[in-house]
């Protein structure tokens, strides 16, 4: 039985950093729509109460029932959810006369309470919230101040529920994981049992279970989440898996054959199809990018179909689903909005009569990384930057042809070799380039020229969620554009993104 910490997501910017910093510490967590989250049992030992864009004074402002929770089980509130707590209990919740945002410092400490146990007097805490606690009920304590907020902590006596104002799980609340591990492993009791060995284990053990001797077929992309799913089904089933790589003429260059042959050499039953026309044929005349997305989609599925029909007795599809792809996949009254679709999330049409088997649905990217590393796996396949699903498809804005996926592909080589020859693709989580839809009036010789515009991109992150863009050398960038404009045809100027993400995302699509 996994031990759990539970999250209700009240749509804060911050709730998947609370899920990775509850993983840190080597325990499980999972979120939940503050509105549809499962019945308590045994094996979640807490609760955590994410923060909100909303003020509890909005009408619209998300109410969650913890009827069955509050003072069954230990809860920690942050931010709004430490609002929502005071506001329920008879407390007193007002927009904050000071501005309540960026670095603060916590002036009052109780040390006799279990959740600021260890925390340091004057330490740093990262506030964001504009509305403020004023005043709280008869059984609350204070347990934290800062110089401006009276009320930055609270517990309530007599049963195991706190609130804080500031947000531990960020960078600049300096001793926050201090007081997470206080919550989540002395308050909760878990036992910090949840690794890469025991995910294992587990997971191939359940697979054996489900599956039996059923045939699974698995859509292999060359990435890490594919690939960490295929070695996990392959040590459940072995020969009952059947992986299929699809040129879906969108693909990097030399990619089709360099990805095939890494797969056979790790002794994957692995079939190569090549669907590149078909694929051209469906996003002919397409501009907008979830149209793009959602036929691509399709046009993996079709293709799916008709290999499981060459195979006798194919009932189920496996995917490289990881959470960041549920999580922005689902939307609920209040808490995140959908960013994107994704082809490998929502389910498959009714056609297909297959059952869908995700290993990694529950772990972040980086976390599939190591237990790639704790399956032995090869490092060129671990380390290599994510790929999305639509591939190029979504790097190409606009509508898509064979010239440009030629274009985008010839200048991607040259950026991404030239990043391993300068040994800088280990220093970069995700690095692409873009063609947009956009020419520009540039010289050749003597010639004037009206070519395409590339964009080269480069980021940092954990996981994805957040990121920051990469400040590469300048000679190397100078470098990179040069070769890019002399030797791919088309293109006469090439521009680098300084966005972070959030604003921005990481594709462009």
């Amino acid at each position: 039985m996994q031990e759990t910490i539970l999250i209700l997501d009240f749509g804060s910017q911050y709730t998947q950093l609370i899920a990775r910093r509850v993983r840190e510490l080597n325990v499980y967590c999972e979120i939940h729509p503050y509105n549809s989250f499962p019945k308590i049992n045994s094996r979640i030992k807490g609760v955590i109460l994410s923060g909100s864009p909303f003020s509890s004074k909005d009408k619209q402002a998300p109410v969650p029932d913890l009827s069955e929770i509050k003072s069954k089980i230990p809860i920690l509130g942050i931010c709004y959810g430490a609002q929502f707590l005071a506001k329920e209990s008879g407390g007193e919740v007002m927009p904050s006369k000071i501005r309540e945002y960026g670095r603060a410092n916590l002036s009052y400490i109780d040390h006799s309470n279990e959740l600021m146990k260890g925390m340091t007097a004057g330490c740093q805490v990262w506030m964001s919230h504009g509305d403020t606690i004023l005043q709280i009920p008869e059984n609350f304590k204070i347990i934290a101040s800062t110089d401006d907020v009276n009320i930055a902590g609270f517990k309530i006596e007599g049963e195991p529920t706190y609130g804080i104002q500031f947000h531990p799980e960020v960078y600049h609340t300096t001793e926050g994981m201090k007081l997470l591990k206080n919550f989540v492993i002395d308050i909760c009791g878990c036992s910090q049992s949840w690794t890469p060995e025991s995910f294992i284990e587990t997971t191939v053990n359940e697979l054996k279970a489900k599956l039996g001797n059923d045939k699974v077929m698995l859509g292999l992309s060359g990435g890490v989440d594919s690939s960490v799913t295929a070695v996990l089904l392959d040590k459940a089933i072995g020969k009952n898996l059947h992986c299929i790589f699809v040129d879906n003429g969108l693909l990097r260059k030399h990619e089709f054959e360099t990805v095939l042959d890494s797969y056979k050499h790790i002794g994957l039953n692995i079939t190569g199809v090549d669907a590149k026309d078909r694929f051209y044929k469906a996003l002919k005349g397409i501009t907008e990018p979830e149209k793009k997305r959602k036929a691509i989609g399709n046009t993996f599925i079709e293709v799916f179909d008709e290999e499981a029909s060459r195979h006798i007795g194919i009932k189920w599809l496996a995917q490289g689903t990881i959470y960041p792809d549920v999580i922005e996949s689902k939307s609920v009254k209040g808490p995140s909005a959908t960013i994107k679709s994704h082809h490998n999330v929502g389910g498959l049409p009714d056609f297909m009569k297959l059952k869908i088997v995700e290993p990694l649905n529950t772990l972040f990217k980086d976390e599939v990384r190591k237990i790639g590393n704790s399956l032995k796996m090869d490092p060129n396949i671990l380390n290599r930057h994510p790929f999305p699903g639509p591939g190029l498809g979504i790097r190409i804005l606009g509508d898509i042809t064979e010239d440009k996926v030629r274009i985008l592909q010839e200048a991607d080589y040259i950026y991404i070799e030239g990043l391993k020859k300068a040994g800088l693709y280990d220093n970069v989580w995700q690095a692409c380039t873009i063609l947009l839809p956009v020419q520009s009036v540039g010289v050749m010789g003597d010639e004037r020229t009206y070519e395409n515009t590339i964009v080269l991109r480069a980021v940092g992150s954990t996981d994805g969620m957040t990121a920051d863009w990469s400040q590469l050398p300048y000679e190397f960038l100078a470098k990179i554009s040069n070769e890019i404009i002399n030797k791919v045809k088309g293109v006469n100027r090439v521009v680098y993104d300084i966005s972070s993400k959030p604003p921005a995302t990481i594709e462009w699509e």
